[in-house]
């Protein structure tokens, strides 16, 4: 603890020179420099406050403890005593509040997401799998009043899908569902089971923060593009125009292609979206130091080969593996309740985080 709070009388003279500035005409005037000033100053805005509140209790138990070595009124000293009680309780409180928000910050948290889900082992059935868990992440969105919209899908003849892309926007969406990176496992009777067997099927989730301008440039000339008829039921306008379309970026040789939309202008614009997301996501990971110093603190590699879940239909049981968390509510969760396992996958990695910062292994806020 004492190495958090020497940074933070460091923190807080910074946080005072901020406000200075912002208030400086000359800044206020240069809109890129105050809106650098004012995003700083809000990221400090909460562990500002927390510390001071710190200081104000530490000045309080100071204060309550001289009363109590001096006074002979046992008024006097009965009121020290509780305001000294209740001063340490909400001390210790706030010290963990201060230790979460100094804790390293992944730089994605407040990022809008892609997700991806394909169906993997078990053929129709893991199609269906991908199918649920889309309902289900559908369901979680809403309850958290994100925007949820499918803008790729490879659907099957049974009503599943071989792979579905979604673009999930709202406050903080990568912070809750990074950690649904993984091969998902379900164990249950098929419907086209006639014996009544269990069967093991798994789908596959990865999670990409939506592409921001600041984070990567793609030039041009590294991305081919080719257009083709779409495919499928489309009407007379499908048949006669050639609008879907395929894009490469050719350093990577990530594809994407798209034939969701009617026009070619509308595929175009999805499929850099999601091009460019996939390109930066890519890049992130072959940064391979870097990209392991972000990622050890983290519940699990994040590699979508790695199982992070079952869920066990015949026992109505979701596990966690990462962690160790199973929950007999499959029922619940399947309908979007995912907010015990999400905060429990939280909790771990603050905790681990903490962990690193008192063995030395990783720095502060």
């Amino acid at each position: 603890m004492d190495k958090i709070f020497e940074q933070l009388e460091t923190l807080l003279e910074r946080y005072q020179e901020l406000q200075e500035l912002m208030s400086d005409p000359e800044v206020i005037n240069d809109t890129k420099r105050y809106m650098a000033y004012s995003k700083e100053e809000a990221d400090m805005r909460d562990v500002v406050a927390a510390f001071k509140h710190y200081k104000e209790l530490k000045q309080s138990i100071s204060d309550s403890d001289e009363i109590l070595r001096e006074t002979d009124d046992p008024e006097m000293e009965a009121m020290a005593k509780d305001e000294l009680e209740s001063s340490k309780k909400e001390l210790d409180e706030v010290e963990h509040q201060i230790t979460l928000l100094m804790l390293p910050k992944d730089p994605n948290d407040d990022k809008n997401i892609i997700m991806e889900i394909r169906g993997a082992a078990g053929g129709d059935e893991a199609s269906l799998f991908a199918a649920d868990l889309l309902t289900m992440y559908s369901k979680y969105a809403e309850k958290q009043g994100w925007n949820f919209d499918i803008i790729d899908e490879t659907d099957t003849e049974v009503g599943g899908y071989k792979d579905v892309a979604v673009m999930i926007t709202g406050t903080k969406v990568y912070s809750k569902l990074k950690f649904e990176n993984g091969a998902h496992r379900v164990q249950r009777v098929p419907s086209t089971e006639s014996q009544g067997r269990v069967h093991t099927s798994t789908a596959t989730v990865a999670v990409m923060p939506e592409y921001d301008e600041v984070d990567i440039d793609i030039d041009p000339k590294d991305i081919r593009t080719d257009v083709y008829r779409s495919s499928g039921a489309g009407g007379q306008h499908i048949n006669k125009t050639s609008s879907a379309v395929r894009m490469t970026h050719l350093p990577t040789g990530i594809v994407v292609a798209m034939q969701d939309q009617r026009s070619q202008q509308q595929n175009r614009q999805k499929a850099m979206q999601i091009l460019k997301s996939r390109v930066y996501d890519y890049y992130e990971s072959q940064n391979q130091n870097e990209y392991d110093e972000q990622r050890k603190s983290a519940v699990g590699t994040g590699d979508r080969s790695e199982r992070i879940r079952t869920y066990n239909y015949p026992q109505n049981r979701v596990t966690d593996h990462r962690i160790g968390l199973s929950l007999n509510k499959l029922d619940r969760i399947m309908n979007g309740d995912l907010e015990e396992i999400i905060d429990a996958l939280i909790v771990h990695d603050q905790a681990q985080k903490l962990e690193q910062i008192q063995s030395g292994e990783a720095k502060l806020f």
